[in-house]
């Protein structure tokens, strides 16, 4: 870390010799020449890390932001390892969405790897990241990069890397390259012809959106009514056009969410799981009249997950956004009576309804580590959700998230349900009357300082609470130690007892730091029993009232 003044302005001008960009340099000259030693100071302390997401952060110049000198090093050291592999004269596919430098990171990515000697394709247009993660093995690439900062604010962006099988990088190859990146001595040592990679047609987005005909069930009923938003990302005219593929009515799209715009500028945080983020989509719904939409989804801005709500009558809004572990749930029940077969997955923060549900049907169920990186590894995938809002549903497809597909066949399902005079919520309500109510929560706590979230995690591991919401830990495992079946991570979990005054039957909490945005993560679930349709309204009740208290015990023995 910089501290010494004169050595500050010496690396910052050694960084601005050798950008290739005229906006960042404009921005670095003039930090420079206001001898601005706190911004320089936290431009220069280190360098944006390169890990198991790839890379992400605001956008700036200096090796801790996202620019493209940071970028030119990311493929630099990405294509140095590849070599190393022996994937050298091999093919990699790049994609990019609609945020502020993705189009220009994405040829920085193509050149460098022309100029290493491997040979690169780029997407046509800002397109969703599943498109990117189906390209991959379609083309038979031996790795991608997606430039996205999925659903952080306007002012970030990242680089997501995938290898030869469609899936995200995981250890070691995230350190392999991590370390060929921190050998890029100069961007002079870097070649970066002018052309030389091809940019991809359509035949991709083609061949994705034949692909997508696979996850619908033939003659399966079509007739929903939805509205969507794309959160000002660029899913909408993937997804509509799956839409008429299949057969279903033409989504109702939010208007002012419909075109991709790299400053969000209806939304806090373009993330549908932030308050306020579907208040659009809600107004739109409303606006069709009662009874005239049977559901609103929405994809983040990459389009690699989805949202569902439903009708809440007598609400403020007059809809419900569903939990990702509710419709992780339902996809699950769904794909269970199309008799699918394989292996049903998903992540420890994740509910464990789906144990359940697997169980019954005598399939097989793995838990991984938090992301898709690790869900996509599991032997002999069918399913796998995770629950911020993203499932894999057609895993030989693509072997990540996908809005468009879970999309899609969340839409069936409500069709068939409507078809019989049902709905989702009916279906989740038979779900908890034959496994027991999963109900969850999350507490989340979003920092300016990251040394509180190391403090928190210090505090719980000292000092590890016996009892939360008058239900006795059980037992607790530190995942920083690993387990039998995953490895190590930075992450408590804690498995609560049951008690007849709570009517609760058991509990469960994860607390880890947040891969991709700075927050402290802790994931809450209790089961209840119930008995009858008539008993539901208690159980929830008594859930809702465990859970409250479970984050409030829990945000105190943390100290956030």
């Amino acid at each position: 870390m910089a501290t010494d003044p004169a050595e500050l302005i010496n690396r910052a001008e050694a960084w601005l010799a050798e950008d290739p960009d005229p906006e960042t340099r404009d921005e670095l000259s003039k930090l420079i020449e206001a001898d601005d030693t706190t911004e320089l100071t936290a431009r220069f302390a280190g360098t944006l890390q390169f890990g198991t997401a790839g890379l992400r952060g605001e956008l700036g110049a200096g090796p801790m932001r996202m620019n493209r000198s940071v970028v030119i090093r990311a493929a630099a050291g990405l294509a140095a390892y590849l070599k190393s592999k022996g994937d050298g004269a091999g093919l990699v596919v790049i994609g990019y969405d609609a945020r502020h430098k993705s189009a220009e990171f994405a040829r920085d990515t193509a050149a460098v790897m022309v100029g290493a000697g491997l040979r690169a394709a780029v997407l046509p247009r800002p397109l969703p990241t599943p498109v990117l993660a189906f390209a991959i093995r379609h083309l038979g690439a031996v790795a991608g990069v997606e430039v996205t900062a999925s659903h952080n604010p306007p002012r970030d962006n990242g680089y997501k890397v995938y290898l030869g099988d469609g899936s995200q990088i995981v250890p070691p190859a995230d350190g392999e390259i991590a370390a060929e990146i921190a050998a890029v001595a100069s961007l002079d040592d870097v070649p970066r012809p002018e052309s030389g990679w091809e940019t991809l047609d359509d035949e991709v987005l083609t061949a994705y959106l034949a692909r997508t005909d696979a996850v619908l069930t033939p003659g399966s009923a079509r007739d929903t009514q939805v509205v969507y938003t794309p959160m000002h990302g660029v899913g909408r005219d993937t997804l509509t056009a799956a839409f008429a593929r299949a057969g279903f009515p033409a989504p109702t799209v939010v208007a002012e969410q419909a075109e991709p715009d790299p400053d969000f500028p209806t939304v806090a945080f373009p993330n549908p799981e932030e308050p306020g983020a579907m208040d659009l989509a809600f107004a739109t719904a409303r606006s069709k009249g009662p009874g005239s939409v049977d559901i609103v989804l929405a994809n983040d801005p990459d389009a690699d997950r989805c949202a569902v709500a439903v009708p809440a009558p007598g609400t403020k809004d007059g809809w419900r956004m569903l939990r990702g572990d509710e419709v992780g749930a339902l996809l699950a029940a769904h794909l269970v009576g199309k008799q699918a077969t394989g292996t049903f997955a998903t992540t420890i923060v994740s509910s464990q309804l789906m144990s359940r549900i697997a169980a019954a049907s005598a399939l097989p169920y793995e838990e991984t580590l938090t992301g898709f990186k690790w869900l996509a590894r599991v032997d002999g995938l069918r399913y796998a959700f995770e629950e911020a809002l993203g499932y894999c549903v057609d895993p030989e497809g693509v072997r990540d998230k996908d809005g468009i597909t879970a999309a899609l066949l969340i839409t069936e399902l409500a069709a068939e349900l409507k078809q019989s005079g049902r709905c989702l919520t009916d279906l989740l309500d038979d779900l908890a009357l034959e496994f027991g109510l999963h109900a969850t929560d999350q507490l989340s706590v979003r920092v300016e300082d990251l040394s509180l979230i190391a403090d928190a995690m210090r505090r719980l591991r000292e000092q590890p609470p016996t009892v939360l919401a008058g239900l006795a830990v059980s037992s607790s495992d530190d995942l920083n130690q690993g387990t039998e079946t995953l490895p190590p991570t930075d992450g408590l979990r804690y498995y609560l007892s049951g008690s007849p005054e709570s009517g609760v039957e058991a509990g469960r909490v994860v607390v880890r730091p947040s891969g991709t945005e700075p927050k402290l993560k802790c994931y809450l679930e209790v089961v209840v029993p119930v008995s009858s349709a008539q008993a539901l309204p208690e159980a929830r009740r008594r859930a809702d009232a465990a859970l409250a208290a479970i984050k409030s015990d829990l945000a105190g023995a943390a100290g956030i």
